[in-house]
């Protein structure tokens, strides 16, 4: 088991580090929408393993189990025995397992900086952001809301069908109303389709908003708003959700509405007919059961706390919370309804050859989709166009981020493919790169793991058979050097002489030294 006191230690060092990751990646300079979105979302990672660190460091240190107290009682024992134990599963430990990572959390940190990544091939390697957003959304320029139009038009009773551009700009009008749909009537409002309309549009909105600002905690913000509509709901300010006054009676030319079905009738015979079925029988039942909850509702139960307020048994409850939330995330993203109105009044004046140009290539943002007072939107469109580089023959990329000539690839020969045995079947391309290679960790390694010391004999070998036969004819000539490592390197002690590791070890331990 391992040191409590070592793995909370470590578990600071790992906080600082992630938070000095995190600081590097909010100071880099970005131009494209895109590259700000993907390093939000890297900070984000990184931020939710320190929260998890954290977590976990706070659970230790409350010592629930006692471990940590039983660890520093037996550290400060006089005697070191259990000093020595300690040490003694350490040395098992790395006997055991030689070629484990002195530092295992420098990978997970690589990863999470992306820095993995410029060692990936250009083609192979897919863009996470671009996997986050449809190709309406942009990369979270506009809003894809061509479902919840399509399910507001397939409401019931509704009084017209409207198009994709009058809807975005009845949302739009939400700045300007206070309330969502008040146009619509209470009926429509009441049913189930609306509930589930209203539901679909706030996860899309929920979803959008935390892809495009990953380090905006949007579950707070949502709490928030639900204790402010609570509050509203109790006191009886959020009107238009409640039981009908038409139950059971006649409301003019548009029916009679049944508040235990939530449904409407056309005519009164046909009310009267539907109140003996065993639909309304249940659903009426289960009607009076929440009554005569919210009846009781107003006297302190036996603990002498009042239970939850009348308001709370409604069955519209949930929509009206929903409607509350939506206005609450919706106000923000007014900008990009207006963007998106933009855009898609652009793309109808473009012909069918155009859209399908613009289709193939998704991440090049079509010209005059921007506001003309953008400014910078201009230098953005394009920095984004030559984001994404033609590399079909994919040549490596130079200093500037561009494919190198071809010329100059055949001319360092980083066509030809060099293969080590040594290195686990390893390709390098290039003779530049198989000859540095030899010098490099992962060389060294299967070198080591063969029994053999990475000397300048074994330079350009790179068959296991074949370093094992150039060994042991070295061996066979007497060069008995390149086997004896504790003989090549040479210790000096304190007063200057120099002696051969072996040497100096045994004068130490004899106490000479």
């Amino acid at each position: 088991m391992d040191s409590v006191i070592e793995v909370q230690r470590q578990t600071h060092e790992e906080i600082e580090r992630l938070e000095r990751a995190a600081a590097t990646l909010l100071s880099q300079p970005l131009t494209t929408r895109r590259l700000q979105i993907k390093n939000e979302h890297k900070v984000s990672n990184v931020l939710d393993r320190i929260r998890d660190r954290a977590s976990t460091l706070h659970t230790s240190y409350l010592d629930e189990d006692s471990t940590r107290h039983a660890e520093t009682t037996s550290l400060s024992a006089p005697d070191f025995a259990e000093f020595y134990a300690r040490l003694k599963k350490i040395r098992e430990f790395h006997l055991k397992y030689p070629d484990q990572p002195a530092d295992p959390f420098e990978l997970e940190l690589a990863g999470l900086m992306g820095e993995d990544e410029d060692l990936m091939d250009v083609g192979e390697n897919e863009d996470s952001v671009a996997l986050l957003f449809s190709g309406e959304e942009s990369f979270g320029r506009y809003l894809d809301l061509y479902q919840s139009h399509s399910a507001y038009n397939n409401l019931k009773n509704l009084p017209r069908h409207i198009s994709y551009v009058q809807y975005l700009d009845l949302l739009a009008k939400i700045k300007d109303d206070g309330a969502l749909h008040a146009d619509l009537a209470q009926d429509i409002k009441l049913s189930k389709d609306y509930e589930n309309y209203v539901n679909a549009l706030y996860n899309y909105l929920v979803s959008f908003t935390k892809r495009t600002q990953p380090l905006v905690d949007i579950d707070s913000q949502q709490r928030e708003a639900e204790k402010r509509f609570e509050q509203l709901w109790n006191e009886g300010q959020i009107t238009g959700w409640g039981d009908s006054p038409t139950n059971g009676a006649a409301n003019g030319s548009e029916g009679v509405y049944c508040t235990a079905c939530q449904k409407m009738y056309a005519k009164q015979t046909v009310y009267d007919a539907h109140l003996k079925s065993k639909k309304h029988i249940k659903a009426a039942a289960h009607q009076d059961v929440n009554k005569a909850a919210a009846d009781t509702s107003s006297t302190p139960n036996a603990n002498g706390h009042a239970p939850l307020p009348p308001h709370r048994y409604s069955k519209h409850y949930k929509a009206a919370l929903t409607s509350h939330l939506i206005i609450d995330i919706l106000n923000p993203l007014i900008p990009t309804i207006t963007e998106t109105k933009s855009n898609v009044e652009r793309r109808f004046a473009l012909t069918a050859r155009e859209r399908e140009m613009e289709a193939e290539e998704p991440d090049a943002n079509a010209q005059g989709a921007a506001q003309p007072t953008a400014a910078a939107a201009p230098a953005e469109e394009e920095a984004e166009e030559e984001e994404r580089i033609y590399n079909p023959l994919k040549l490596p990329l130079g200093w500037d981020g561009k494919p190198i000539p071809y010329w100059l690839y055949k001319l360092h020969g980083l066509g030809v493919e060099y293969r080590c045995e040594i290195c686990s079947d390893a390709v390098y391309m290039g003779r530049k790169n198989f000859e540095r290679h030899f010098q490099e960790s992962r060389h060294a390694f299967g070198m080591r793991a063969l029994g053999l010391p990475n000397t300048k004999h074994f330079h350009e070998i790179t068959r296991i058979e074949d370093a094992l036969a150039l060994a042991e004819k070295l061996k066979q000539e007497g060069r008995q050097e390149i086997f004896q490592n504790e003989t090549m390197e040479e210790m000096e002690d304190e007063e200057g002489n120099v002696y051969n590791k072996k040497t100096y070890e045994d004068l130490k331990k004899q106490g000479i030294i």
